[in-house]
């Protein structure tokens, strides 16, 4: 009689893992050409007489420049072997969401002072090397930055504190 062959399974074909600097460049490069295409519509103008589509334009070449650049390091670190798969930081990006919803409704409902001061605490506790300590104290630096630069300097139509 003959011996049963072992049959093994052929491995699955592996998906080309890539780091985040692939997405977050490609990302910045799309945006960034998306960005000059739109802005060049509004006419750029020159240096010395800037249209309302210059910054636009400007802003998506920077981005689509810094995009390529990391698409480019992102290549290198994959061909040099030293592409990891990590796990996603959850805490970080839900308290950078969280910070972003708080601005827009403390911006509307209670101004600038603690849509501010509410953004960059919960912004800052995204960070885990971050303290409640270290985050009350940036909050306060920037509330007394914004209101310098924004409110005093650009004379910007958000009250310091809307009730209701």
């Amino acid at each position: 009689m003959p011996e049963a062959i072992a049959i093994k399974p052929l491995p699955a074909p592996r998906l080309v893992s890539l780091n985040k600097d692939y997405y977050g460049g490609a990302l910045m490069l799309l945006i960034g050409v998306g960005a000059a295409y739109r802005g060049r519509s509004y006419g750029v103008g020159t240096l010395s007489h800037m249209g309302s589509g210059f910054f636009p334009v400007t802003l998506g070449v920077v981005l689509a420049l810094i995009g390529a650049a990391m698409l480019v390091g992102a290549s290198r670190q994959r061909t040099a072997g030293h592409a990891s798969a990590r796990v996603a930081d959850w805490r970080g990006w839900l308290c950078i969401c969280a910070g972003t919803v708080a601005f827009i409704v403390l911006g509307r409902y209670g101004g600038l002072v603690p849509a501010t001061f509410a953004t960059v605490l919960l912004s800052a506790l995204g960070d885990r090397s971050n303290s409640l300590r270290v985050a009350l104290l940036l909050s306060t630096a920037m509330v007394a930055i914004g209101i310098i630069v924004f409110w005093w300097a650009l004379q910007l139509q958000m009250p310091l504190f809307r009730w209701g």
